[in-house]
């Protein structure tokens, strides 16, 4: 690195809001590619940002901690917006009520599947117990899933990896795998992206359609929950049952 382009760069690290700065400048970058791209799924903004923010931090040799303690204010900010994703949910009660029932079974379902999947496969390649428990909740948001994996047994930092790579693959893949399967309702592909992708997805879902997002928000919002009080519970059984 040019001797004069460091000291600005460690003279600039001292402030505070260095790191927010970055992020939102990586951000509008991704989103200009992302749309001078045609918005092609992958192309995602998210998937580029976390790469130029990366690449940077690398190549300046910045620690982590530096960047985020910069940045913590968009992370404060995830609660807020989360809350806000019950506006478009309200406008779609009629429909949340009629399809009650299946929802509440699809959510079991693609709860369990997406955690014992996870499991599952890294049992199969030979993961270690830390890094299969850290596995176990990648499909929830990432405070959540972090907790959880904690709870369980497995590394926290791992998990919050694994949970951005999740909803990145599942915001790239999603439309396509709907496609294939003929699911054009869009209240069944945002439910399944928003169990399957938590919040990046969720945000793949409301570029898709109002209705899409507002119900991936939802099953977000439950997967999360549901997750959070049953893996606990569910993982020493799984390990004793495989265990014999």
């Amino acid at each position: 690195m040019n001797p004069n382009l460091e000291e600005i760069w460690v003279y600039l690290s001292a402030s505070p809001l260095l790191g927010l700065t970055l992020t939102l400048l990586a951000y509008q970058l991704a989103f200009w590619i992302y749309k001078r791209a045609g918005f092609h799924p992958l192309a995602n903004p998210v998937l580029i940002s976390v790469a130029i923010l990366a690449g940077l931090l690398l190549i300046t040799g910045t620690p982590y901690q530096t960047y985020f303690d910069g940045a913590q204010f968009i992370h404060f900010l995830l609660g807020p917006a989360t809350v806000a994703l019950a506006i478009p949910l309200h406008a779609q009660w009629p429909r949340l009520k009629a399809m009650a029932g299946p929802l509440t079974i699809a959510l079991m379902v693609g709860s369990l599947t997406a955690a014992l999947s996870a499991w599952g496969i890294g049992a199969l390649l030979g993961g270690s117990r830390e890094s299969l428990m850290s596995l176990a909740p990648k499909s929830v948001t990432t405070p959540i899933a972090m907790g959880v994996a904690e709870r369980i047994g497995g590394l926290p930092s791992l998990t919050a990896v694994l949970v951005i790579s999740t909803g990145i693959i599942g915001a790239v893949f999603a439309r396509s795998i709907n496609r294939w399967l003929r699911i054009d309702d869009h209240a069944v592909r945002g439910f399944a992206i928003g169990i399957a992708s938590h919040g990046i997805g969720t945000a793949r879902a409301f570029q898709v359609s109002e209705q899409a997002g507002a119900f991936a928000a939802l099953a977000m919002g439950l997967n999360g929950l549901l997750t959070a009080v049953s893996l606990p519970w569910i993982m020493p059984w799984v390990e004793r049952l495989f265990a014999r």
